[in-house]
């Protein structure tokens, strides 16, 4: 139950399906959601400070220990063996090595909006989330209840010339269309979707879809890599519904920013 691969979507077209209510509303189940470390935020960067104390990072994912590839009705995610520290994360704004548990996306209905966190007012098309915890916590679980138990780095996707690396992922959307499928997807290493420049911004925030927790110390890549406009469209292509569901699209999974409340953010660069 603490699994639970993200996008709660306030979906434009509310299926009889979807009785999850939109983000306005989860602070009634879920009180944190109205907390003081809430993400996503609005970046702006003439506020952000450069930290020269903050190291470089660096990720070492070993391609087998992907596993599979899930559509929740929420986002795809894919999941890797985290059983021992096998795919990690390691230095940056981090004291320890984080592990690689999943990572998924959020996007939009059109390419114009679709990321979580914006940058000077401007949106991406989509954001990609890796999502790691602090393995001195013994359990994902008990690291969903410390201030930095999980680590994640956030990549933006903008619209341009096609990523040949992105298309590996894609091409198994085919096989989980529907909410619930799910497939293997092994011998895939996430790091070959980071962009050139490691460059970063960090802040402590929360997960993105309820219960909310605010666990999380952010790794927000300063340079969006480049997918096309078909690439976009591909994911969209997804449905929340279920395979004997009256069909709904997978469309605008993405939660609104939320209050800063003085946190501040800083960046690994001039």
């Amino acid at each position: 139950h603490l699994e639970r691969g993200l996008g709660l979507c306030h979906q434009i077209n509310k299926s009889p399906q979807f009785d999850f209510p939109g983000p306005d509303h989860w602070h009634e189940l879920y009180p944190i959601a109205k907390g003081d470390n809430q993400s996503p935020i609005e970046l702006h960067t003439k506020d952000i400070k450069h930290d020269p104390s903050l190291k470089p990072w660096s990720a070492s994912y070993d391609p087998g220990s992907a596993k599979t590839i899930l559509n929740n009705g929420k986002t795809c995610r894919v999941v890797f063996d985290d059983t021992y520290d096998r795919s990690m994360l390691r230095g940056g704004p981090l004291t320890a090595p984080y592990r690689l548990r999943q990572f998924h996306l959020h996007w939009g209905s059109s390419d114009d909006h679709g990321s979580e966190h914006s940058v000077d007012g401007v949106k991406y098309a989509a954001e990609l989330h890796l999502v790691h915890w602090n393995s001195k916590y013994n359990s994902f679980a008990s690291a969903l209840k410390q201030p930095d138990g999980v680590a994640v780095i956030g990549i933006f996707l903008k619209i341009g010339h096609e990523k040949g690396e992105f298309q590996l992922l894609l091409d198994a959307l085919d096989k989980i269309k529907t909410k619930g499928k799910e497939a293997p997807f092994t011998n895939f290493d996430p790091s070959c979707l980071f962009p050139a420049c490691r460059d970063y911004w960090t802040y402590h925030g929360s997960f993105t879809t309820p219960p909310c927790e605010e666990c999380i110390v952010w790794l927000l890549l300063k340079e969006p890599v480049t997918v096309s406009p078909e690439q976009m469209a591909k994911l969209r292509g997804l449905y929340s519904s279920a395979e004997n569901e009256p069909p709904v699209h997978l469309v605008r999974n993405w939660r609104p920013p939320q209050p800063v409340k003085g946190r501040i953010v800083k960046a690994s660069f001039k």
